[in-house]
């Protein structure tokens, strides 16, 4: 046989049984040609008009699997991140909730409490009003007990003990449940002991905080100390803009009293009383306790054995206790367990009551209901564990979205008030990259969508649009998670989110809204209660006509199938592939179940696709399945490998990965490859794909995937038919080509020629 032969010989004969006629014209190229465009690489109509209604013919079906693009790759390799992101996700949701670690803190903790000092004063303090002070009420005896006696000091004690003796007036900031009340009355009754108050003074409680600020207010009981409790939030803290233009006769009249103050509150009372800018106003940032030495402490006191201490550790961490409050972090989660402790209650079972994530959610979404808060609780919920500029900036934009449009830009710091409003989301970050945004317990991102979606009636219109609007972000990580949050909503109700959303989504002129509606109906079937909802939409998706809308629908049904559902049920899988391939003359659906079977073999899926593709190929004739389903197999040949995350198959980057897996698939391919490269119209397609097989992958494969390669050649030379003398014939060929001379070309001939 001469170099320069055009065509096959006649093998002495021998025909195939499916076709006796080999290609006549060689293809001049191994690589398929490029440029298509979008639309033909889709299945749509070619010349940039929009998408005709009915069936679209074979020639277009079989040249957009052919004419390779950008586009198509851009598609596939954002298919795999979304993916990979809703396993992650939906492995998350499925895990125990006990079995969550979220990192350490020390367990133990030395400081010593002040204890005492204050006299609690008794009845003869009962609530009074005194010369426009204000009405007070002083603090019984087993309240100042319980924040005293087993106090442990946070960090910063001092130097707030400090401010608060020299200039008698501190406002301490820290959210809710932080000690602040315990860490202001321990400081009250030092100050007060310092100060030389006799028996340490008397602490009170003033029942109208913005009395203070009112014109020649005094302390109604001299030597003692006072706390005012601000309510959290900017209602509360803006009664207190005018502290600090009032603060020298605040504190002369404390002065003269002998008496201190501790104003409590949020962020926002920090932020108000600075508000010009001065730093007359003594403020002291509360730094979070331990929560596990605050539970020690209670438990076991000042002392507590070695033996006692070991004890406690075991329970703490072997009952989830610890990891309760590394999630929970107040102070007075860490009482309340305690308590439980020394009152001898099941305390895991207590732990696992306050770690609930629905509790938390609706204890939260009842306390916190302003835009700003809840913007930024459901940014963290659908982007979790994405940079915190990328969080902020959609949370201000969902902000917008639930109020009253403003003039100007608004004053919005979130990461101020994280630990405030926020104190179950957290910022993790070192020098490696920006801080990422993540609940400190990891079902607590969804609990939140589902409540805000069922719960919010007002606000589902513009979660719904805001959520669409980040599926047009720049960032395709952004728009896979997205994705996913809509998968999550559809959890509380399915058939109100196929009608209100999914559908408009599958069926949309957008490949991005189309991978959206596939990414969600992924997550969503992931749970075992709406599963077989999930599947028979597919199916009913993937028997739609011919008209433009339900050929997209069916596309979205395979690429669905490709995914996380194909994965856990491959069965059910290839079963929607068969019912959108299955449409009589319409090919239309052929590039997006070809995808699906691609995104099926790296779901680690690729035995059950391949006998699907053998029983649907089995006539060996011209008809419409035959040709189809031997397509979406060449076109899974040729698509190159692209690591995921935790991905459940391991490839060769760059190489397809059927032809990694090819030793453990070789029977069925070499059976596949043998039908295809049979006739036409598929045998040049073939042909094309097998020497990027030889020429291109085999090299970055290395030699077991050329071992394998050769093998693949000795099954499918020893079928019934051609096979062996068209191998000969065009390996023989590209070894030889004057262009692009193939030494692997050259080697598998070689072998083949030695068998007989």
């Amino acid at each position: 046989m001469s170099e320069e032969s055009t065509a096959e010989p006649s093998a002495g004969g021998k025909t195939d049984r499916s076709d006796p006629t080999p290609a006549a014209t060689p293809p001049s190229s191994p690589d398929a040609p490029k440029g298509a465009s979008e639309d033909s690489a889709r299945g749509e109509p070619r010349g940039g008009g929009p998408e005709q209604d009915g069936p679209v013919s074979e020639s277009d079906a079989l040249r957009s699997l052919t004419e390779r693009s950008a586009a198509d790759d851009a598609e596939r390799s954002e298919a795999q991140r979304a993916g990979a992101i809703a396993d992650l996700i939906a492995q998350r949701l499925n895990a125990d909730a006990s079995g969550t670690r979220i990192g350490t803190l020390a367990l133990f903790n030395d400081t010593v409490s002040f204890g005492g000092g204050f006299n609690a004063g008794g009845e003869r303090h009962a609530r009074a009003a005194h010369r426009g002070g204000g009405s007070v009420l002083p603090l019984g005896a087993v309240e100042l007990v319980d924040h005293t006696e087993l106090f442990v000091q946070p960090e910063g004690y001092d130097s707030a003990l400090t401010a608060l003796c020299e200039r008698r007036l501190l406002v301490l900031a820290g959210p809710s449940g932080s000690g602040r009340e315990a860490t202001a009355v321990n400081l009250l009754a030092e100050a007060l002991a310092l100060g030389g108050a006799d028996g340490g003074g008397v602490c009170h409680r003033l029942l109208d905080p913005a009395a203070v600020l009112a014109p020649e207010w005094e302390p109604p009981v001299k030597d003692s100390g006072y706390l005012v409790a601000v309510e959290d939030g900017r209602a509360g803290a803006r009664d207190f803009e005018a502290l600090p233009r009032r603060l020298p006769a605040v504190v002369a009249a404390l002065r003269a009293h002998g008496c201190h103050l501790v104003l409590t509150g949020g962020q926002d009372l920090a932020v108000t009383v600075r508000a010009d800018g001065s730093e007359s106003v003594a403020v002291h940032a509360l730094a979070p306790v331990d929560p596990l030495a605050v539970l020690e402490r209670r438990v076991l006191g000042h002392g507590g054995s070695p033996e006692a201490r070991a004890a406690l550790r075991a329970t703490l961490a072997s009952g989830g206790v610890a990891d309760t409050l590394r999630e929970m972090p107040a102070a007075r989660h860490a009482a309340r367990l305690a308590a439980d402790i020394s009152a001898g209650r099941d305390v895991v079972a207590a732990a696992a009551a306050l770690r609930d994530p629905s509790d938390q959610v609706r204890t939260w979404f009842d306390r916190h209901r302003n835009p700003e808060a809840v913007a930024f609780a459901l940014a963290a919920a659908v982007l979790e564990d994405s940079g915190y500029l990328t969080v902020a900036e959609a949370a201000v934009r969902l902000r917008a979205a639930l109020s009253i449009p403003e003039a100007a830009p608004p004053d919005v710091r979130f990461r101020d008030r994280l630990g405030d409003e926020q104190q179950w989301i957290r910022l993790d970050g070192d020098s490696s990259g920006p801080p990422r945004v993540r609940f400190r317990n990891p079902l607590l991102g969804q609990v939140v969508l589902i409540y805000a979606w069922t719960g919010l009636d007002g606000w589902r219109e513009a979660l719904l649009s805001w959520l669409r609007r980040l599926l047009d972000h720049a960032d395709l990580e952004v728009r896979a998670r997205a994705a996913v949050a809509a998968g999550i909503i559809a959890w509380a109700d399915h058939h109100y989110a196929v009608h209100r959303f999914l559908t408009g989504w599958a069926a949309a002129d957008s490949w991005q809204l189309r991978q959206a509606a596939a990414t969600a109906l992924g997550v969503a079937g992931s749970r075992e209660d709406s599963a077989e909802a999930v599947w028979e939409l597919l199916h009913g998706w993937a028997r739609g006509g011919s008209s433009a809308r339900q050929r997209r629908l069916a596309g979205t049904a395979a690429n669905t199938a490709g995914g996380l559902l194909g994965r856990e049920a491959p069965a059910r899988a290839v079963a929607v592939l068969h019912d959108a391939l299955d449409r009589d003359g319409d090919w239309g659906t052929l590039p997006s179940v070809a995808w699906g079977g691609v995104h099926l073999v790296h779901q680690g899926r690729a035995a059950e696709l391949l006998d699907a593709y053998l029983d649907w190929s089995a006539p060996q004739d011209l008809s419409p399945m035959v040709v189809k389903s031997l397509s979406a197999f060449l076109f899974a040949t040729g698509r190159p490998y692209e690591p995921t995350v935790d991905g459940p198959v391991e490839g060769v980057s760059g190489v397809p990965l059927l032809l990694s897996l090819l030793p453990e698939h070789e029977e069925r391919m070499a059976e596949l490859w043998a039908r295809s490269l049979a006739r036409r119209p598929l045998q040049d397609t073939a042909l094309l794909a097998l020497r990027d097989w030889v020429d291109v992958h085999a090299e970055r494969g290395g030699r077991p995937t050329l071992e394998a390669l050769n093998r693949l050649l000795w099954d499918v030379s020893r079928k019934p038919g051609s096979h062996r003398e068209r191998l000969l014939w065009w390996l023989d060929k590209w070894a030889k080509d004057r262009d692009r001379p193939s030494r692997n070309a050259a080697l598998l001939r070689a072998a083949l020629a030695r068998t007989t």
